[in-house]
């Protein structure tokens, strides 16, 4: 397309291809395949990486067209979101050649090796270590907080390859084989009785050294890049088939998504279901009350706010601009909203919050929400985190004061 592009060339052109190529008989990953190869799968992408040049905001153009159409898109997961876009902006061309394919059409399963048990909310003080030995790494260690690591085929790993150097510049990014001797994941049980979340054991796992993305000791500056795609794509979470779509492309995508799904049943509840306040309170028989009004009304114009600034994080990508700092804020506000509706939804239900299995099917809901609101606080950053990203980036402010940072990490002090 020559000249200037808008929305309606890009619906356009998306349509007429889609009206010859879509063929609801095809198995998930030859569709996928299809949609890869015509560059429509992410168009923001190079020519030359199965892109189509345009502009970012034609990705979420593109998406919503061919759903609506009755079609179907990329991947849910770690894989298209993560781990896909990190390698194909700091990957050699021999991995990009190797991986962007398969996971673009969900061949290949991802999951992400980055928190430890010492190193969550401080991700450089990580100890996971991997040796070189000619052209292979062998890494030992331990992560958790990992989900779907128990059934992907690949992981996003992050290593501390230089024990000599200061924390942020020992680490390197690896793309690691799950299904490999060495690699053992666990399921770690919730307080809300979910089992999302794996730890991962790493005994002498083999990485080839070609699966390095970046340079050696450049980990840090990779997976700061994967963090700005998770706060980007946190939303994306969802599939919605077109009424009446058919076929075998439909029913593989529907299996698919139903599996992704059951992983994340419960993240409605740890966001605080604010949505429900008001009905609570109606058939709790305190919409009246003063004080609980005054504090529905306090979240909902907060939780407003927040959308805005999710709305606006959302225009500047559409701009192709990079992850800025409304991540941050919009994360940080995420957290206080689910605090705050913990809070409201405490208020109406009182000593009838801990049933699990009350009279009404939505106490057991609200039981979640109470027991799963602190993991909002804590998943993708820690609200201190992003204190200090918005502190440091956004408001100018000294960065916070750290031994650690200039010293070797084999010297600076740990906890084991």
């Amino acid at each position: 397309m020559a000249g200037r592009i808008d929305e309606a060339d890009i619906v356009a052109d998306v349509l007429d291809w889609f009206g010859g190529a879509w063929d609801p008989d095809l198995s998930l990953v030859e569709w996928r395949t299809r949609l890869v190869e015509s560059g429509w799968a992410v168009p923001s992408w190079s020519p030359d990486w199965f892109g189509r040049g345009l502009p970012a905001w034609t990705d979420k153009v593109v998406r919503t067209t061919i759903l609506r159409a009755g079609g179907v898109h990329n991947p849910l997961g770690a894989g298209a979101t993560l781990a896909a876009p990190t390698i194909y902006e700091h990957g050699s061309d021999e991995l990009k050649a190797r991986i962007l394919r398969p996971t673009l059409t969900g061949a290949l399963t991802w999951c992400q090796l980055f928190s430890e048990p010492v190193a969550g909310s401080d991700l450089a003080g990580l100890q996971t270590t991997a040796v070189r030995d000619g052209d292979t790494w062998h890494v030992n260690g331990q992560k958790v907080w990992n989900t779907s690591a128990d059934h992907a085929d690949m992981a996003i790993l992050v290593a501390r390859t230089d024990w000599g150097a200061v924390k942020h510049a020992g680490l390197s990014y690896f793309v690691l084989d799950m299904r490999q001797p060495g690699v053992e994941a666990r399921p770690i049980r919730q307080m809300n009785h979910h089992q999302s979340f794996m730890e991962v054991f790493l005994t002498d796992a083999v990485v080839p050294h070609g699966n390095m993305v970046g340079a050696e000791g450049d980990g840090w500056r990779v997976a700061r890049a994967t963090l700005a795609h998770e706060r980007s794509f946190a939303g994306v979470r969802t599939v919605e088939f077109a009424a009446g779509a058919t076929g075998r492309v439909i029913d593989e995508a529907r299996v698919e998504a139903d599996g992704y799904m059951a992983t994340y049943r419960w993240y409605p509840q740890r966001r605080g279901r604010a949505e429900l306040v008001v009905e609570r309170a109606r058939a709790a028989g305190v919409a009246g009350d003063p004080v609980i009004r005054q504090e529905i009304a306090r979240l909902l114009s907060f939780e407003r706010a927040s959308h805005w600034t999710a709305e606006r994080a959302g225009a500047a990508r559409a701009l192709g601009r990079p992850p800025g700092s409304e991540g941050s804020i919009g994360k940080l506000a995420l957290s206080n909203v689910a605090r705050m509706a913990n809070h409201v939804h405490s208020m109406i239900a009182g000593a009838r919050g801990m049933l699990r299995n009350g009279p009404d099917p939505l106490d057991a809901v609200i039981a979640e929400v109470l027991v799963s609101t602190p993991a909002q606080s804590i998943a993708g950053g820690t609200d201190e985190i992003q204190h200090n990203i918005i502190g440091e980036s956004v408001l100018g402010l000294p960065k916070e004061p750290a031994v650690d940072r200039h010293v070797p990490f084999r010297d600076v002090s740990r906890t084991s």
